[in-house]
């Protein structure tokens, strides 16, 4: 999580230079794999550095200069306290998402290479950093393959526009939401272009909404929330008319699940839905659902009776 908006001058910019002095002055220097108001706790794993070991620290804590303009609101971990000569604490500092530090200067700054310095601290026994880097590496690699099964549902005609809108977040991320809503609006656009009959377009849209109903990570990404705010600015008739008119189908079940489990179409519509397509919907969780499908239909969703 970045907080944006920090006002920052050249001169109080994080730099490897300004590390280096503060390294350069160290008589040893204190690692703790937790965040800095818990460095007291004898449960967390800590190494001292001292003598030329100083140094590789320096090497592997070196910086992207002037730093990233932002700082991150979590606490950070592990904490890296040092201290002079004499014993005094000079600096503390603590890394964030194990590619970036705090602390030195008005902002967060990116390390240049965020793997060395996880490698070092291994070495160290402060192998934390490692497990989540190596968590957060399949977290990304699961994301993608998400972002991809999504750009593959997309409906005929649509899948170079899902892709545009599909585009992984970048640095910065003021650019890169003007661009998702850009790309939002252009989607809009050529999914009405393409599909100009409503009914239809509400059973495509469905389809495809049903392809995140079913992502075993749960919660919408910002692409799956743009089919999602498509489908409930079609009018209710339509989507309700494109699901009891022939066989509705598994993924078009599963976008209605989706759909009318969600707070916008609740508020707006509320939870019965008018039979067959009920009964149809209820069938439908009770065969093949998902758990938050069959979670929603406990508490009243969908026209279920509530149960315990």
């Amino acid at each position: 999580m970045v907080d944006e908006g920090h006002a920052h001058t050249a001169e109080d910019a994080p730099t490897t230079a300004r590390l280096r002095d503060v390294l350069d002055r160290a008589g040893h220097v204190v690692i703790v794999e937790g965040p800095p108001e818990g460095t007291g706790s004898a449960d967390l794993a800590r190494t001292v550095v001292t003598g030329a070991d100083i140094a590789g620290l320096a090497r592997v804590l070196a910086l992207v200069d002037g730093g990233t303009g932002d700082r991150c609101r979590c606490r950070g971990w592990p904490t890296i306290t040092v201290y002079d000569r004499a014993g005094d604490a000079i600096a503390c500092w603590t890394l964030h998402h194990q590619s970036g530090l705090r602390g030195l200067g008005c902002c967060d700054a990116d390390l240049r290479d965020g793997p060395a310095l996880t490698a070092w601290l291994a070495e160290r026994g402060l192998t934390r950093s490692r497990e989540v880097q190596a968590e957060l590496a399949a977290r990304r690699a699961e994301d993608e393959r998400r972002r991809m099964r999504w750009i593959h549902a997309a409906p005929a005609g649509l899948s170079d526009a899902a892709a545009a809108l599909a585009r992984p977040p970048g640095r910065d991320h003021g650019a890169w939401s003007r661009h998702v809503r850009d790309a939002e609006a252009g989607l809009t656009a050529l999914t009405r272009r393409r599909y100009p009959d409503g009914i239809e377009r509400a059973r495509v849209l469905l389809a495809w909404a049903g392809t995140s109903a079913r992502e075993p990570t749960g919660g919408l990404k910002w692409h799956d929330l743009a089919v999602h705010r498509q489908l409930l600015a079609e009018h209710p008739e339509s989507v309700l008319t494109a699901l009891t008119t022939g066989a509705p189908g598994p993924a078009r079940l599963d976008g209605a699940a989706q759909l009318f489990g969600s707070l916008e179409w609740t508020t707006a519509h509320g939870k019965d839905v008018p039979e067959p397509l009920r009964t149809t919907l209820i069938e439908h969780i009770q065969a093949d659902g998902t758990d938050p499908m069959r979670f929603r239909m406990r508490h009243g969703y969908y026209g279920a009776r509530r149960s315990p």
